[in-house]
């Protein structure tokens, strides 16, 4: 009979001591050992007819090896069910001890996940912004619109705001050329601010084939330590001045966005619409991100320190991977973990007690909406069915989208229980504002 005994020592740690008696290992080792025998190829021996003893010497050791690692497994697993605990990951062994003919004792530390006493999900006080969508919102978006596709005709006059100039240029400080004060054909949109406020300045006014010298003094605190704070000359050359035009709203420029029939009119409905989309999934986040962070605030309780270092390095690998894209897998140089530490914490503890709220309330995943998600996903890539193919025969990305979906079924059942105010507000405050703000 395996003997249990567990000590709490800090917070979720847990110690766990076990003794599995003599008679189950030895047994092991000499069934495993007498059926390699009728199997072993022993030198001096036909196949099969090596004695016991022969076997053991030479196999012995590793199968004794192989059965103690198994027995610390399983009986582990006996002894966490027996115990009803719900350990974090796999154990740390600390200790283990089989002589032959003795009983096995080893000792397991391990966390486990807090008991979670749900609170503060009845009534939680949440700000839903509303905003108007009229004309006034769809003539600014068509605006938008006409700028992502404006185009660039070439002038024969002096630059002035809102024009691009193409220039070559070339820096010198103290009569000495310096490293990044050089560049041929480079454009630059007056009015931009993308260049230093003298260098732009001084480009306003040139006309093509005009030379120039522009004097810059560059910041104290300018990026580069060689010229910062000090004073350049450039001498530039205007190749030649664009000014920038906006297409005419019309049926071709409807047609632009894929609309056969309907003209301008058709346009705008589908760009309110369109709008309406975004608006109400922009409204969802935010009362989401209300939601979730009043919810973690309402419930303190002590987070597994395994989960919120797993936590950590997963956030800085997702951080390394945006950062370097190009880098191969593993290879990007991680940034450090202290500003991943309070995240991290939050999203587990968030993760908690939704799993808290779905097993106390039995909520199970909804395969319509599954369905619906995955039709999402597809229809960014153009064909949702092979996109839907690809994640059911993916048990990975189907679990990823399973989780997506509970998670929000959660936010639903959260929400039926909130108290939600309106907050009216313009489209462009809505789209802009940070979630939760």
């Amino acid at each position: 009979m395996v003997t249990v005994s567990v000590e709490s020592t800090e917070g979720l740690e847990r110690r766990m001591k076990v003794e599995v008696p003599a008679d189950r290992i030895e047994g092991e080792v000499d069934k495993r050992l007498q059926d390699m025998g009728r199997r072993a190829k022993i030198k001096g021996f036909r196949p099969g007819k090596a004695p016991l003893k022969v076997v053991r010497q030479q196999y012995g050791a590793q199968v004794r090896e192989d059965v103690v690692t198994e027995v610390i497994r399983d009986s582990w697993i006996e002894a966490i069910t027996e115990q009803k605990l719900r350990p974090v990951g796999t154990p740390r062994i600390e200790s283990h001890s089989a002589p032959k003919g003795e009983p096995l004792s080893f000792t397991a530390v391990f966390e486990v996940f807090p008991e979670i006493e749900l609170k503060g999900h009845e009534g939680i006080e949440v700000e839903q912004p509303v905003a108007e969508i009229g004309e006034k919102e769809v003539d600014e978006m068509i605006e938008k619109l006409r700028a992502q596709r404006s185009h660039w005709h070439a002038v024969e006059r002096a630059a002035a705001d809102g024009d691009r100039i193409t220039i070559d240029f070339k820096g010198t400080i103290d009569g000495e050329e310096f490293r990044g004060g050089a560049g041929n054909e480079v454009p630059v949109v007056l009015g931009e601010g993308r260049m230093l406020p003298d260098f732009e300045a001084g480009l306003k006014g040139l006309a093509p084939g005009e030379e120039r010298t522009v004097e810059v003094g560059f910041p104290e605190d300018y990026g580069s330590a060689d010229v910062a704070g000090k004073k350049a000359e450039f001498k530039v050359t205007c190749r030649k001045v664009e000014e920038n035009h906006l297409p005419v709203v019309d049926e071709l420029f409807a047609q632009s966005f894929g609309i056969e029939a309907g003209g301008v009119e058709k346009l705008r409905q589908d760009v309110e619409q369109n709008m309406r989309d975004e608006m109400a999934g922009r409204v969802r986040d935010i009362v989401k991100r209300q939601l979730l962070d009043k919810l973690v605030a309402a419930n303190e309780f002590e987070v597994p320190g395994a989960l919120i270092e797993q936590e950590i390095e997963a956030l800085r690998r997702d951080m390394a991977r945006r950062m370097n894209p190009n880098a191969e897998p593993g290879q990007a140089e991680l940034p450090p973990r202290e500003p991943f530490e309070g995240p991290a914490r939050f999203r587990v503890a968030l993760g908690l007690l939704i799993g808290e709220i779905v097993r106390s309330n039995e909520i199970r995943v909804d395969p319509a909406k599954v369905d619906e998600r995955l039709k999402e996903i597809g229809e960014n890539y153009g064909d949702p069915e092979a996109v839907a193919r690809v994640y059911r025969a993916n048990r990975e990305l189907m679990s990823q989208v399973e989780t997506a979906v509970l998670e929000e079924q959660v936010v639903d059942w959260l929400l039926q229980r909130a108290k939600v105010s309106d907050k009216p507000v313009s489209f462009n405050q809505l789209m802009n504002q940070e979630e939760g703000a």
